[in-house]
């Protein structure tokens, strides 16, 4: 994981401030890794089944990433809905932090270690391709929700709400 302990304001904010401040933590180098790998990101994305997703990452080609953050083992353990993500996505990925025990990860999942500095894949997760109808409505929720999330940031009283 990269070190990137050079800014002197490193406050980790959670972006609709429901996760734990772990959470958060394992969120934000998730996110930074992608950016570094080239992919957008967005953050608490909601689905169409009504699940929200920790983190979605998208590619320039269009692959759908989504990444299911894990705080600490009794969160994964009381969270049975990580198969729900999957048809809404190519990859899935579990982020833990670098005490988490990993074995308890599924097989078919991808793994990734992170800190609120960065993060380091680990495993790859098995792949599904998404259908063309479903890649094309994640792609317009991803690109719906990243644009009403900059006019709030704009304009903080432009009438959208979290």
């Amino acid at each position: 994981m990269q070190d990137n302990r050079a800014r002197s304001d490193d406050t980790v904010i959670a972006f609709d401030r429901r996760q734990s401040p772990v959470a958060a933590e394992l969120q934000r180098g998730v996110c930074r890794r992608f950016r570094a790998e080239g992919l957008s990101v967005v953050t608490e994305l909601s689905l169409a089944n009504g699940r929200r997703a920790d983190v979605v990452a998208l590619s320039s080609g269009g692959d759908v990433v989504i990444v299911e953050i894990k705080s600490c083992l009794l969160d994964y353990q009381s969270d049975g809905k990580w198969q729900d993500y999957l048809p809404f996505c190519d990859r899935l990925y579990f982020a833990v932090a670098a005490d988490f025990p990993c074995e308890v990860i599924p097989v078919p999942a991808g793994l990734i270690l992170a800190d609120r500095y960065g993060a380091e894949l680990v495993r790859e997760p098995a792949e599904e391709r998404l259908t063309a109808p479903r890649r094309k409505a994640m792609m317009l929720c991803f690109a719906r929700a990243a644009a009403l999330r900059l006019q709030l940031h704009l304009d903080p009283s432009c009438g959208f709400e979290l």
